[in-house]
This record gives C-alpha cells, sequence and structure tokens, in this order.
C-alpha cells in the first residue's frame, strides 16, 4: 500500500496548489517529492519534503559548493590541470565523459562541464582531488540536513551493470519493480547508500547559496553563475521560459529518476527555490510527460508564491 502523501502549505490555498501537483504527478505513475519556498517572505508548498530520495547528478551542486569553497580558501586553484584518459574516466553521454581521446582541462572548466552538461567524468575528476568523505564531511560540518553524498557518479553505473549487466532496459526494469518496496536491486537506488537528500534539503541549501549563507560568498556567487549556464530545459527550465524570469538549476536522471532543484528569480525582485525529486512508475527511457509535470508543478508553484 502506498504510504499517505504529506503536504506543506503556509495558508489552505498553497496547500491547494501542492495537492494539485501531487495528483498530477499521480495520474501519471509518479512517485516523489517536491518543495518550493519564496526566498524572501518564507512561503513555501509542498508534498513528501522530507523523503530521501537517491539524487543522481543533484548531487553535483553540493559537491561543486564543496570545491568552489576549497577555491575560495586557497586550497585548490581553478587554473590546476587535470588530465582525463578515456580508457579510465567515467560512464556518461555529455562532456568530458563522452570524449574519446585524453584531455587536459583546468578545474574550474571541470566545475562549468559538470553543471552545465552534467558531465560524469568531471564530477569524478574533482572528486579525485576533494574525496568523496570530503565532501560528506564537509555537508556535515555546514549542517545540510540529510544531503548524504557516498559514492562516485561512475558507481551508479557499476551498480546497475552488477544488477543488469550491460541490459539498461532489465535496469530499468529493476528500478520501478523495486520502487517503493524495502529490497532495491540496484544498491546506488537505495537512499541508505545512495547519494541521498530530501527536497527540504535540498531547498535550504539554496536558499542558503543565494542569500550567502554558506561557504564563501565567492563560492556561492560562482555556484549561482554556473547554475545558470545548465543547457538542459526539458523539466521545471520548460514552463519558465521568459524575458522577465532566469533560472538557475541542475538536472538529474538515471534509470527512472528524473529530478531538479533549482532558483527562478524574476525582473520583480521574486526569488523562488524548488526542488522536484521524481521516480516514475513504467519501464520508459524517455517520459516527456513527466518532465513536462515537473514543468508545469514549477511554474505553478512560482505562481503561487510570488508576491
Amino acid at each position: 500500500m502506498s504510504a499517505a502523501v504529506v503536504y506543506v502549505g503556509d495558508g489552505g490555498a498553497l496547500t491547494d496548489v501542492a495537492e494539485a501537483i501531487a495528483a498530477d504527478w499521480a495520474a501519471l505513475g509518479v512517485r516523489g517529492s517536491f518543495l518550493a519556498r519564496n526566498l524572501d517572505t518564507g512561503d513555501q508548498l509542498g508534498f513528501n519534503v522530507q523523503e530521501l530520495t537517491p539524487l543522481a547528478s543533484v548531487v553535483k551542486v553540493p559537491l561543486a559548493l564543496v570545491v568552489l569553497d576549497r577555491i575560495a580558501a586557497g586550497d585548490l586553484d581553478p587554473g590546476h590541470p587535470v588530465t582525463l584518459d578515456p580508457a579510465r574516466t567515467s560512464v556518461g553521454p555529455t562532456g568530458l565523459a563522452a570524449f574519446r581521446y585524453p584531455a587536459t582541462v583546468a578545474v574550474g572548466d571541470l566545475l562549468l562541464s559538470m553543471l552545465s552538461v552534467s558531465d560524469n567524468a568531471a564530477a569524478d575528476a574533482l572528486l579525485d582531488l576533494v574525496p568523496v568523505a570530503e565532501v560528506d564531511a564537509q555537508l556535515r560540518a555546514w549542517g545540510c540536513g540529510e544531503l548524504r553524498m557516498r559514492h562516485r557518479m561512475n558507481h551508479m553505473y557499476e551498480c546497475a551493470a552488477g544488477a543488469a549487466g550491460n541490459d539498461f532496459s532489465l535496469a530499468l526494469e529493476l528500478a520501478v519493480r523495486d520502487d517503493g518496496t524495502d529490497r532495491q536491486t540496484i544498491e546506488t537506488l537505495d537512499p541508505a547508500r545512495a547519494n541521498a537528500g530530501s527536497a527540504a534539503a535540498l531547498v535550504e541549501l539554496l536558499r542558503r547559496v543565494w542569500c550567502d549563507e554558506i561557504s564563501a560568498p565567492a563560492a556561492t556567487a560562482e555556484l549561482r553563475r554556473l547554475m545558470g549556464l545548465q543547457v538542459f530545459t526539458q523539466r521545471l527550465a520548460s514552463e519558465l521560459r521568459a524575458d522577465t524570469l532566469r533560472w538557475s538549476g541542475k538536472t538529474g536522471t538515471f534509470l527512472h529518476l528524473r529530478h531538479e532543484i533549482g532558483v527562478v528569480e524574476a525582473a520583480s525582485g521574486d526569488r523562488v527555490a524548488i526542488a522536484a525529486l521524481s521516480r516514475a512508475g513504467r519501464r520508459a527511457g524517455v517520459a516527456a510527460d513527466v518532465d513536462w509535470a515537473i514543468g508545469v508543478a514549477g511554474r505553478t508553484a512560482f505562481e503561487a508564491l510570488r508576491g
């Protein structure tokens, strides 16, 4: 039996919006969590905001912040060159992960590739410089709630291959079958063992980044700039396109996971942080309707929360 949905809404009307978004997702067979918060008024709406979820590439945002913190402290040079060999880099369809020949890239540009095109090889190259345990410890020191980093990006694919060989369709079937159960065949879909977090923890991280209340101002400013360069627009950004709006975000996609977090800023001064963490209930590598529903949820929440 499915667990009851727990709603968040500051006022009856906002709760109504949260319930409508959850109903839209449920109609598509989508489970998950959602939270949107006005960064200036504190008003918010959402559902299942404390639910722990594997983050896929959304974890690259806190990873980037820790790396940028080290740069701001003078412990890491953003111009330091890193050479990546395709024979030993991480799996992925974009950026350096898709390269066929060795390439040398500066640390600062690894950050750009990781956040703009969700480059797994760039992320794992940064984790060679700032290890997983150090990232996780820094998140704990910053008091980042339930945000956890436990493994490199390539570990997701290693675990999927271990469970399903090189059969992506079988891995997707296993992910959908196990969703909502206590046993995950693919280790990195288990929130207790994956890079994981909640919508509440992610929105709070975004609030602190946008309000310069974490790390150093130089680090948070650069993270905001880099998130504004993301090229993917199929989810939250799809319904937040206008000359008067700026979207800065990061998607996360792995098997049945379809996530995005970010902040929409309006020329009027409104700033709303959003975290949408979804798990599709069908075996489909492409689910444009789910992406669209996430976009509609973001637009609806923004319009309800803007001043």
